[in-house]
């Protein structure tokens, strides 16, 4: 009827600015144009994106490239000795589906990874997800207003192109591994092993078969042996897993640490200690998973009591706070009373930098192991590794059989694959100086383009899975903002992002982050900008993706026409003959309560 109807506005005294066109689009204004959103990876935050879009997202076409053999991210790929979550797994879940069959405090890796398979399997997402697919190029089209998408069927061998509205990178921050750049690390003639890249058919404890050459056999190096000897490298949260998961199949761990760490607390450590002393405490009883499983209000009571204590000790991380003074105190009386087998150790452990200048581990058993005659810690440089062993600073060779490198990952949030934005400026080149985000979700430049767990996005302290869950949230807003105000991109102000950069260094600056300790915080680095870490705490995190601040985005619209959205009038119902008027059902109307009377005092 009205479609085609043109009415230029004048543009008065505004410049010379031409006028933005306005014309009746021929569409009812809830109608929901089709909207085609790529995911990249499908750990934790792609299949939560997936749930969440599914669910609120209509006319959606969504499509996830995970390059492993199945999903879970994080939680595939981590199949290491001891890999455990080191937060209560009864507050890593997601709020939506609670698990209560957890077998043990800190679940392991294998468990965690079960739930989130799970999850998939009862949310049908799986549907959407193209497992050994591998995105190897993405590019903003401004003519189009879609991501041109280069994508590598990893099994087939293939490229094939494709296109998205929106695209959700998903791919985490701890999941690209590296080797240590040790000198002669690959001539070494053992096992060599990473964390991150575990080998699960080497079996530790008795060893690698015959030796591969009669030279390493008169070295000392007989691979048949039971009496294995390994080299662990590093104390991040991987190598404090590993150490104690090791120990009892070997015969002597060579352990090597570069810098003094903080093990923290168990959580809940009233709980845990009533239970006696050992790993074995921290798994659930047969008799405690039926209560989790009859008893809701139980199970309801006990979680809520751990998510209470892990969103409680946000003031551990600002400098001069009473819970950062006491946690001193705390950590430091809680780390001797576990090295008390060997007190000597004291002083090489516990560092001079504040608790949670570095990322905080509980490590249950990792501090007892220490102090175990089989372990030896080592703290002198490694200068190089050759054929049969690790060499160090102060001159010593120490043969073993197999090196483990708990080293982490690359932790500078370089792009992984060349993503390439407005005018032709890539998001390497933007983050050449800095990773600087919006709120850890958006690039200025790169339209309709959001980042899961990006640049400042991690935690000091409190629930990610929660965070996790908001920054998901938000997302969907944004998707449904596209959609509905028939945008054809968002994109995130300029001002915007060196403001949140502003604000991220300005509160660093006052927590125990900004400290002179080495920390993935900081990009492996001792004094950088804080660039993992969101600037707060996880229930501030909370308040903030709950409602989209939509004045630090620009916009462009469908056919430029920015009075789209109001489409031609009428509603999708109105068009169907399906009229209703249930906004006045009961279940429907906002009720305000009437105020009490105030009482008069007539003294």
């Amino acid at each position: 009827m009205l479609a085609g109807f043109f009415s230029k506005r004048s543009t008065g005294d505004h410049g010379s600015q031409p006028a933005p066109t306005v014309f009746i689009e021929p569409r009812a204004v809830d109608e929901n144009r089709p909207v085609r959103v790529v995911i990249i990876g499908a750990g934790i935050s792609g299949i939560l994106a997936c749930i969440r879009l599914v669910q609120r997202i209509p006319n959606l076409e969504l499509c996830i490239y995970e390059k492993n053999a199945d999903i879970g991210g994080t939680w595939f790929e981590n199949r290491y000795p001891g890999c455990a979550c080191d937060i209560p797994a009864h507050t890593y879940q997601a709020t939506f589906e609670p698990n209560k069959r957890w077998s043990s405090f800190y679940a392991s890796s294998a468990e965690i990874h079960q739930y989130w398979k799970d999850v998939v399997e009862k949310y049908k997402c799986m549907k959407y997800i193209k497992l050994k697919h591998q995105v190897k190029k993405a590019t903003w089209v401004e003519e189009t207003s879609k991501w041109h998408m280069e994508i590598l069927d990893v099994q087939g061998d293939s490229l094939f192109a494709d296109q998205a509205d929106v695209v959700i990178q998903a791919t985490g921050a701890l999941n690209n591994w590296r080797w240590p750049k040790i000198p002669g690390l690959h001539d070494f003639g053992g096992k060599l092993l990473h964390s991150a890249s575990w080998d699960e058919s080497y079996d530790y404890s008795v060893g690698l078969g015959p030796p591969i050459s009669r030279e390493k056999e008169v070295a000392g190096l007989n691979f048949r042996s039971q009496n294995q000897r390994i080299a662990v490298i590093g104390n991040g949260s991987s190598g404090i897993q590993i150490v104690p998961a090791m120990l009892p199949k070997v015969a002597h761990i060579d352990h090597y640490v570069r810098s003094r760490t903080w093990i923290a607390p168990s959580f809940a450590r009233d709980y845990i200690e009533q239970r006696g002393e050992g790993l074995d405490n921290y798994t659930f009883t047969p008799e405690e998973i039926t209560i989790f499983q009859t008893d809701h209000q139980q199970y309801q009571k006990f979680r809520k009591n751990v998510e209470l204590e892990l969103q409680s000790v946000h003031g551990v991380t600002l400098t001069g706070h009473p819970q950062q003074l006491g946690a001193l105190e705390a950590f430091t009386s809680n780390m001797k009373r576990r090295l008390a087998k060997n007190p000597d150790l004291v002083d090489d452990l516990i560092p001079s930098f504040a608790p949670a200048c570095r990322r905080l581990t509980p490590g249950p058993g990792y501090l007892e192991a220490l102090t175990d005659e089989k372990v030896t810690l080592i703290k002198s440089e490694i200068i190089k590794v050759d054929d049969s062993g690790i060499i160090t600073a102060d001159g010593q060779h120490r043969k073993v059989n197999a090196i483990v490198c708990a080293t982490g990952f690359d932790t500078t949030h370089t792009p992984r694959f060349p993503i390439t934005g407005r005018g032709g400026l890539t998001l390497a080149e933007r983050w050449e100086k800095s990773p600087e985000t919006y709120l850890s979700v958006a690039v200025d430049g790169f339209p309709n383009y959001f980042l899961a767990l990006g640049p400042n996005s991690g935690l000091g302290d409190g629930n990610l899975l929660i965070l996790m869950e908001r920054q998901i949230d938000y997302f969907t807003e944004c998707v449904r903002k596209i959609q509905r105000d028939h945008l054809r991109a968002m994109s995130v102000k300029t001002d915007a992002v060196r403001l949140f950069a502003q604000y991220c260094d300005s509160y660093f600056a006052g927590t125990v982050f900004a400290g002179n300790c080495r920390s993935w915080y900081k990009g492996g680095t001792k004094d950088g900008r804080v660039i993992a870490l969101w600037p707060g705490s996880s229930l501030h995190a909370m308040k903030i993706f709950a409602t989209p601040r939509w004045e630090d985005f620009d916009f462009t619209y469908v056919n430029d026409n920015p009075m789209g959205w109001l489409g031609d009038g009428w509603t999708e119902n109105e068009k169907l003959d399906q009229v209703n008027v249930d906004y006045l059902d009961d279940d429907q109307v906002d009720f305000p309560q009437p105020p009490k009377a105030c009482s008069v005092n007539t003294m």
